[in-house]
């Protein structure tokens, strides 16, 4: 089914990115379409238990709160809300045609591309069952919650170092776990962890089960020896996953150019893609932040280069 109309702007994802570009464009009259995404709108942080560094909340606020209020605050400004995700996209012509998964077809005069990255994860037993109780993707994020307990990264990258080094200022003890003997990760990171006493190093080896309980949530994994396969059991109150992370572009086909590693390439400091008339903000756009106040800062470029765009087409 093909809606009539011909939107200002389409926004395609939610979360902070998309949120906030929404706020902008509706703030200025436009009334944006925002495609959230079928399951999870709001992005990552619907996944996250406090947040503390999101300003203006100095006690803290729960992800899915925050991703709620952003919500509400587009809508009070005219954003119209949509559950459903974007399969195909074209973006020839001045008029953009965006199609889901519901088989409905819009048509939007800009589109704002704001769905963001999954954090790539282990696939074992656990995982899901302690996500947002132990298991993390985000140590900037909930490092803070782990002060004084021991805490396991899992990765090889320097990602991975960083946020071993990073959550050493919190945890009792943190374990780098890494399947290999080497590490890819750049020399001086690497230097840097094993320079750091608070960091032990768990080489050629694989987390295969995180264990924990109702009450406490995570409280050891289970690391199994990529060399003899023999298996051992650490305490971990937190878990960590840094295996990377992959952007949620795949379904724009070669509409827009993106970067090797899947990013949309964006125009300088703007967020102007190789298309007219779209632009993308966020972890989509994004391989080196990847926090919800750099992606909310770039949903507000996003929303102000589109209303540029918008203005400029129509003089």
């Amino acid at each position: 089914m093909t809606e009539q109309r011909i939107h200002d702007s389409i926004i395609i994802g939610s979360g902070p990115a998309g949120y906030t570009a929404a706020i902008y464009l509706g703030r200025a009259g436009y009334r944006p379409l925002v495609i959230t995404g079928a399951l999870t709108p709001g992005g990552q942080l619907i996944n996250t238990t406090e947040v503390e560094n999101f300003p203006g909340f100095p006690d803290g606020i729960l992800g899915p709160e925050l991703m709620d209020r952003m919500s509400e605050q587009a809508k009070k400004f005219g954003a119209e809300l949509v559950q459903d995700d974007v399969v195909s996209v074209d973006f020839d012509g001045d008029v953009k045609t965006l199609r889901t998964d519901s088989g409905k077809t819009y048509q939007t005069r800009t589109v704002i591309v704001a769905t963001g990255s999954q954090p790539r994860k282990l696939g074992v037993p656990g995982e899901e069952e302690f996500s947002g109780r132990g298991v993390s993707y985000c140590a900037t994020c909930d490092g803070f919650f782990f002060r004084n307990k021991p805490i396991v990264v899992v990765g090889g990258g320097d990602s991975a170092m960083e946020e071993a080094d990073f959550l050493s200022r919190f945890g009792s003890s943190v374990t780098l776990v890494h399947r290999r003997n080497e590490f890819r990760a750049s020399q001086i990171m690497v230097d840097r962890v094993r320079q750091n006493p608070k960091i032990t190093l768990a080489m050629n080896a694989v987390v295969s089960a995180i264990h924990g309980d109702d009450q406490s949530g995570a409280t050891e994994v289970e690391l199994t020896d990529t060399v003899d396969d023999s298996v051992r059991t650490i305490p971990a109150n937190g878990v960590f996953v840094a295996i990377g992370h992959d952007p949620q572009t795949d379904f724009l086909g070669d509409a827009v150019e993106k970067n090797d590693d899947g990013t949309i390439r964006v125009d300088g400091g703007s967020t102007r893609t190789s298309a007219d008339g779209v632009f993308a903000a966020g972890d989509n756009a994004d391989s080196v932040y990847r926090q919800a106040i750099s992606a909310a800062g770039m949903g507000c470029r996003a929303a102000l280069d589109a209303q540029t765009y918008l203005i400029d087409s129509h003089a």
